[in-house]
């Protein structure tokens, strides 16, 4: 993967329109929110990422980082955590992108996106692409990657186009000004806050593909700092432009981004406006699926390798030279949560229960980075390879980057628990983010320990 694969896998890998449509959804305070994510975690992560990946160019991101930090056993714990998050994160996104898909054949077909026969094979269908092409290999899959991040930028800056033009042209039919789009620190807000935070991650993805990156010490920070200014920009511009078209409480927080595309195309009669973009986002999605598949797959390869898991996860393919083992469970699994998820929920709090598992998962690996960065910050190797790129500052730039991206993680994790208001039975919400979290983090502590004992044992033989 060179410059442009990297830079591309990253805004596929961030990027989302979903999480435009949920900011739309939440009102011109968004605006501020984006703002706020941007300078607080979204510019200290990325710093963190450039040191991190530039100082360790290897196979396994957040669990070698971790592990270098705090040990085998707190890396295995960022490891699977950051593993395990996918079961949830992959179900939210394909609904979503299954969502967004409906609106393909235009306007008459945009009830599709609440109808859950409809989103869960199209789900099917997407999570069959990715991984099949990232069976066959990153030669093949990284097109996927690229396709992606090109589908998902160009749907947004037609939107932003559409409705800046018709701003100009007719004015807008929300009313902005700086009061309102200051934050409201309601409870809505409080539980939109983590997911406006998540909508920023993903940067860290590709460096657990770094053995399969030239040139990473180089390719690696030039990608992160140009893919980061790009995606900033086009998720402010693209929530302005959505509350330009149509009024928040319109705004459907998975396909909003559609809907809004579909009224600039009546308006401007010009219907293959929605229509193209929603067969671009598809590509696009597939490609976002498909740069998680990558990435994330290559962590339990790594642990699988250093015995942590069962064996079969260190495997590879004996043509294709990919961690297939692991991806095939990372979707046999995820098709699993994807239809448990549903049961007595409607769409919209299917969606939520999985974002906010996801999103408190996600985040724990996030802590140990932030952690990790400290803590190594003091060995002397730091400043001994020219090659590596470090944060600005010296060990002070270090605590304030990697001390706001813990506090922002760890106030999301805590937020991730508040049910939304319009949840319909909060018991079963919280019964199933809870019970579901704790018992995909148990059975990772019991693989850990029965790996330890096999490999203690085989070392005393």
């Amino acid at each position: 993967m060179g410059f442009w694969d990297v830079l591309l896998f990253n805004i596929a890998a961030v990027l989302g329109p979903r999480w435009v449509a949920a900011a739309a959804h939440n009102g011109t305070s968004s605006i501020s929110l984006w703002i706020l994510a941007a300078l607080f975690f979204f510019v200290p992560s990325a710093l963190v990422i450039v040191e991190l990946s530039t100082r360790y160019p290897v196979e396994g991101g957040l669990y070698v980082w971790s592990k270098e930090a705090f040990g085998e056993f707190h890396g295995f714990v960022a490891g699977w955590t950051y593993w395990v998050y996918t079961f949830f994160y992959f179900p939210g996104l394909l609904l979503a992108s299954a969502s967004m898909g409906a609106y393909i054949g235009g306007a008459k077909y945009g009830y599709l996106a609440q109808d859950k026969h409809f989103l869960i094979w199209g789900s099917f269908a997407l999570l069959a692409v990715a991984v099949v092409m990232n069976i066959i290999g990153l030669n093949i899959g990284k097109w996927l990657q690229n396709a992606g991040g090109v589908g998902t930028y160009i749907p947004l800056l037609m939107l932003v186009g559409a409705g800046f033009y018709l701003w100009h042209r007719q004015g807008s039919v929300t009313h902005f000004t700086i009061p309102n789009m200051l934050p409201h620190w309601n409870w809505d807000t409080v539980n939109f806050w983590p997911q406006i935070a998540f909508a920023f991650v993903g940067l860290e993805l590709v460096s657990a593909m770094s053995e399969e990156i030239r040139d990473p010490r180089k390719t690696i920070p030039r990608a992160i700092y140009a893919s980061g200014a790009l995606i900033a920009v086009i998720y402010i511009a693209a929530t302005i432009a959505v509350l330009n078209l149509m009024p928040e409480t319109s705004v459907d927080p998975k396909s909003g981004v559609f809907q809004a595309l579909t009224v600039a195309s009546t308006v401007l009669r010009i219907g293959a406006i929605g229509m193209i973009a929603a067969l671009l986002a598809a590509f696009g999605n597939a490609g976002g699926v498909g740069t998680t598949v990558a990435g994330v797959a290559r962590v339990p390869f790594v642990v699988g390798i250093d015995h942590y898991m069962p064996a079969a996860f260190g495997k590879i393919h004996p043509k294709w030279r990919t961690p297939y083992i692991s991806i095939l469970v990372q979707a046999l699994i995820t098709a699993a949560v994807l239809l448990l998820s549903q049961i007595n929920e409607t769409t919209t709090g299917a969606y939520q229960v999985l974002v906010d598992a996801a999103t408190i998962l996600y985040f724990i690996p996030f802590l140990y980075m932030y952690a990790a960065v400290i803590k190594l910050a003091s060995r002397p190797d730091r400043d001994a390879n020219t090659s590596v790129v470090l944060i600005p500052g010296r060990k002070l730039g270090v605590w304030i980057a990697g001390g706001l991206g813990f506090i922002v993680v760890a106030g999301g994790i805590v937020l991730s628990l508040i049910p939304p208001g319009e949840t319909a039975n909060k018991f079963i919400f919280e019964a199933k983010l809870v019970g579901g979290t704790l018992t995909a983090i148990c059975l990772g502590l019991i693989l850990y320990f029965r790996g330890a004992r096999a490999k203690r044992r085989q070392s005393a033989s």
